[in-house]
């Protein structure tokens, strides 16, 4: 999960809808605002070009709990349905950080180490960092039905390979140090807009006296 920078002013659709007895959050307008903003990434899991891609509320709207936000452009974010079916336990309804106000990456530590996915929270007694770790940590390794092992399993073989590349072009960085091809690669590895980018991000910070040369990247 990354900072993203939500554009305004809202969506027209929005208000319009909001007036009706049942009206919808995810017209064209909303749907291509939210993928363009968010990059065609779930802000959850940063896989990016999503084939299943949901109107994800930050708060929810079902249940009569937040009803007042199920129009309200600041609480929609663009998600995959993998994501947003494990958002929908009701211990995350109390709010994960929003990362169009918040930089999540100040927050919480992303790592995938031996193979494993290890998201925690840079402060423990930080409440909203904590489920979004927790959120996070869960995307990846949710497995307690069979459609769930294969997206859960994907997502984290997705990442791996993602990690490897970067990997690959930080080992070709210290061969080739002259390469400015290896370092126009490494500067879109890095982007916030990549996918899983909190993952490659936070490698460089903890490993920036290996890798000074790419930091300011971050």
């Amino acid at each position: 999960m990354v900072k993203v920078e939500r554009s305004f002013p809202a969506p027209v659709s929005l208000k319009e809808e909001s007036l009706k007895k049942s009206g919808s959050y995810s017209k064209p307008d909303v749907i291509r605002r939210l993928r363009r903003d968010f990059h065609d990434k779930c802000y959850i899991c940063e896989l990016k070009n999503l084939q299943d891609p949901v109107v994800e509320h930050l708060l929810p709207h079902k249940s009569g709990k937040y009803p007042e936000r199920k129009f309200d452009w600041n609480n929609l974010f663009w998600s995959c349905g993998h994501c947003n079916s494990i958002k929908e336990n009701n211990k995350y309804d109390s709010g994960i950080l929003d990362c169009c106000c918040v930089d999540p990456e100040e927050r919480v530590i992303f790592k995938l180490e031996n193979d494993d996915v290890k998201v925690m929270a840079r402060d423990e007694q930080d409440a909203k960092a904590v489920l979004t770790a927790m959120l996070v940590q869960e995307v990846f390794n949710k497995r307690n039905t069979g459609m769930r092992v294969y997206t859960s399993d994907m997502r984290l073989s997705e990442l791996r390979k993602e990690m490897n590349i970067l990997y690959a072009n930080l080992e070709e960085m210290k061969k080739k140090p002259e390469s400015q091809s290896t370092f126009r690669k490494l500067k879109a590895l890095l982007r916030r807009e990549s996918k899983f980018a909190a993952f490659k991000r936070n490698y460089i910070r903890e490993n920036a006296e290996k890798f000074p040369e790419v930091l300011l990247y971050l």
